[in-house]
């Protein structure tokens, strides 16, 4: 017996060692290597190993896989192509390659990963698996590292250290010499960079570059969301020296390059709490009976010059992060709150998208340009939505009194608005155009998304006293009616252009139909039926679906399905329309304080004004893949702000128990979200009590082995706390049982 399981082990040894050295020389398959440079690379140096390498060279040789090129010089016979993809880690260790040359993904088993690592690029090559006869792949080359830093918590000994990813698509813990663990403690959260990864290590090598905190404290887990999707939250001391010596002043010389509206009756709506103004609308009755209306947006790229250290950084960052408690932006302070945000009482310079609109919202005169502007008023949402359900529009509102600037003593103190009966009128007026934008818009076949929106009330330690809910009422939709006029009309002002000119676009592509038909199965159960025979037909549905789940108890599950069904809005140089706001031309205009495409935008606008030719087109696109990519890691961290404020939250609710629906349906276990604070928690498999239950993938739900009972996407049960874990971010739920009222 135990003769038998030693000829097992070194036949497995042997098979293993063949193995290594033939991907060794398929990762290099340009070079040769003798047997002592391959021993060098496994750390193998005695003669029993460096003889076992001779004769497995011998026997690749002989099998026509690698080659004699010179005496003892072997090199990898290439009788294969070799493809290009994405890699993606499964929670089990093996991978999926995202690969444009094949149909479906190729499967990675965990020793054909040969240390890629998640979303790093990697060339490979493909077989059929002897079974199943599927494709099957062994990545011979790392082509790009997806990341090289790691957020995680570093465990100290005597004379090296790990760090434990806090990525759980990270396989591996990363080694640390003593020498360079940035004297953090055992136990801390770093940031750790990957400097190496030799041939014969289990384990790639790193430095600690960032002591972040203690696991769990509030500052700690907020940097590691940023950290862990390669965000900063400070700007270097170099970027902010240069932004605070730039001239912000507004001057003689630079009015006369511009229009000048600054006696024209302007104001800004934003949320109450907003701290940058970057969009104000202006207001003037023509004496023809229409309404010049110009949408002005602060002139970033006035101050952000190309090729500067600021602008550098702004382009890294691409756009700000909004997490729960805090902003990271992507200008520094000095132009976001003070140079280019459109305070009241202050002049201001701006690039302004000016209509003329009659009395049915049509346009009947267009202009683009620089301007410089004076703000007279500040409202918040809630100020002007106060304005348009008192909906009193002033008798003697004539063209006199409408156009000209308002008293500075024009105050917004409480309840008592003193709104000058100018701004009054104006808003009215505005809104009465925006529901006709709107109408014109939902009829061109726009899907109307008014996802509810979680937000916390928070005390002086960001800890959550709170929830409520984000609501988009007249006053907001106003606002974004005439940013998408202005983003839209830009983006055709150039589109249309002969012959054609690169543009920074904003697009959204048709919606998945495999998605859809899944959207359609599911909400059926709910009563809702959907026809998606034509493009008509499809956003009438969807349009008819969010209306009529709109205040009821699976909105926001039914929200959330139809948001997964579309395709991702991205930037692009080549238009295909937005689908979801059913424009063949639409771009980012209107928020070039917080977002890097629309100040290409802004320069792209400005360079056509002057009459120049086509911009690179490589280039911008370029940028536009880079901004896309920040924008959806920005969104993931904000996602994860949301996340670990909801667990902070239900950590003192450990004994109460919540009413919620099901919304999601695993193999390990069923996601439930709480109806009335949105917080969504796991009710892991193994503990859902009574019975075995199976995930069964047809129906979305868990089903009983023995009782046949049903856990389905939608039911609503009753849960309560099981355990909170802010350093993980995870929420485990107990599931009480079904809700039977």
């Amino acid at each position: 017996m135990t003769r038998k399981k030693n000829r097992r082990k070194n036949k497995t040894h042997t098979s293993n060692l063949t193995n290594t050295i033939l991907s060794i020389l398929k990762k290099d398959r340009n070079k040769t290597f003798n047997y002592k440079q391959i021993a060098s690379i496994l750390g193998l140096n005695d003669a029993s190993s460096r003889n076992q390498i001779i004769k497995n060279l011998q026997q690749l040789k002989a099998k026509q896989e690698i080659e004699e090129v010179d005496r003892g010089k072997f090199k990898a016979i290439v009788n294969t192509e070799y493809h290009t993809g994405i890699l993606d880690i499964t929670s089990k260790g093996s991978g999926y390659v995202l690969c444009e040359d094949f149909k479906d993904d190729i499967f990675i088993a965990s020793n054909n990963i040969n240390k890629a690592l998640h979303n790093d690029e990697v060339e490979l090559y493909v077989y059929k698996r002897r079974k199943r006869g599927k494709l099957e792949g062994e990545i011979t080359q790392i082509i790009k590292r997806a990341r090289t830093e790691y957020v995680g918590v570093i465990q100290i000994h005597k004379s090296y250290a790990f760090v434990i990813a806090d990525d759980t698509k990270m396989y591996k813990d990363i080694f640390v010499p003593i020498n360079k663990t940035f004297k953090a403690e055992d136990g801390d959260k770093v940031i750790v960079k990957l400097e190496d990864w030799p041939e014969n290590a289990d384990s790639p090598y790193g430095k600690v570059t960032k002591i972040l905190g203690r696991p769990g404290e509030h500052d700690t887990e907020i940097h590691s969301i940023l950290a862990e999707y390669g965000l900063p939250y400070e700007f270097p001391v170099e970027v902010e020296d240069f932004a605070n010596t730039l001239d912000t002043s507004i001057t003689t010389k630079e009015i006369s390059k511009r229009r000048d509206m600054r006696n024209v009756l302007t104001f800004t709506i934003d949320p109450k709490d907003a701290k940058d103004f970057d969009d104000a609308l202006s207001f003037k009755l023509l004496k023809n009976g229409n309404y010049e209306i110009g949408i002005h947006i602060a002139d970033v790229s006035h101050y952000l010059q190309e090729g500067t250290v600021l602008d550098d950084e702004a382009y890294e960052r691409a756009t700000s992060v909004y997490l729960v408690d805090r902003v990271v932006p992507m200008l520094p302070e000095v132009l976001s709150n003070n140079a280019c945000s459109l305070r009241p009482q202050e002049e201001k310079y701006t690039f302004s998208a000016v209509f003329q609109l009659n009395e049915k919202a049509e346009i009947k005169d267009k202009w683009f340009g620089r301007t410089v502007t004076y703000s007279d008023a500040r409202f918040s949402y809630e100020e002007a939505q106060v304005i348009i359900e008192q909906n009193v529009i002033p008798a003697k509102a004539g063209i006199s009194s409408i156009n000209t600037r308002i008293p500075k003593e024009v105050s917004l103190t409480g309840k008592q608005y003193n709104t000058s009966p100018k701004i009054a009128f104006a808003i009215l007026k505005l809104n009465e155009l925006a529901k006709i934008l709107r109408r014109k818009r939902m009829n061109s076949g726009a899907i109307s998304f008014d996802k509810v929106e979680v937000k916390f009330n928070l005390d002086k330690e960001s800890n959550p006293t709170g929830v409520y809910f984000k609501t988009s009422k007249e006053a907001n939709k106003l606002i974004e009616e005439f940013m998408l006029l202005a983003n839209r009309k830009v983006a055709e002002f150039i589109g249309k252009q002969k012959p054609e000119k690169t543009f920074v676009y904003r697009v959204h592509d048709e919606p998945n139909d495999s998605k859809l038909a899944v959207l359609k199965g599911i909400v059926s159960r709910f009563g809702y039926k959907l026809n998606f025979s034509d493009r008509k037909s499809t956003t009438r549905s969807l349009n008819n679906l969010l209306k009529g789940v709109n205040g009821k108890k699976e909105q926001n599950l039914v929200d959330t399905l139809t948001i997964r069904c579309m395709s991702k809005a991205e930037y692009t140089t080549k238009n295909i329309g937005h689908y979801g706001l059913a424009f063949d031309y639409y771009s980012h205009f209107t928020s070039p304080i917080r977002r890097y495409p629309d100040v290409m935008t802004h320069r792209l606008l400005q360079y056509y004004l002057d009459g120049k030719k086509s911009a690179n087109q490589d280039i911008y696109e370029d940028k536009c893949k880079h901004s896309s990519n920040m924008e959806y890691l920005a969104t993931k961290a904000e996602r994860d702000s949301i996340k670990y404020m909801q667990i902070k939250y239900m950590q003192n609710y450990k004994d109460q128990e919540f009413l919620g629906v099901i919304s999601g349906v695993t193999d390990w276990g069923i996601y439930v979200e709480i109806i009335e604070n949105k917080c969504e928690g796991m009710v892991r498999i193994r503990d859902i009590k009574g019975d075995y239950y199976i995930f069964d993938e047809s129906q979305y739900a868990l089903i009983g082995n023995n009782t046949k009972n049903k856990y389905q996407l939608g039911d609503e049960v009753i849960v309560k706390v099981k355990q909170t874990d802010l350093v993980k971010r995870h929420l485990d739920f107990h599931l009480i049982g079904k809700n039977k009222a």
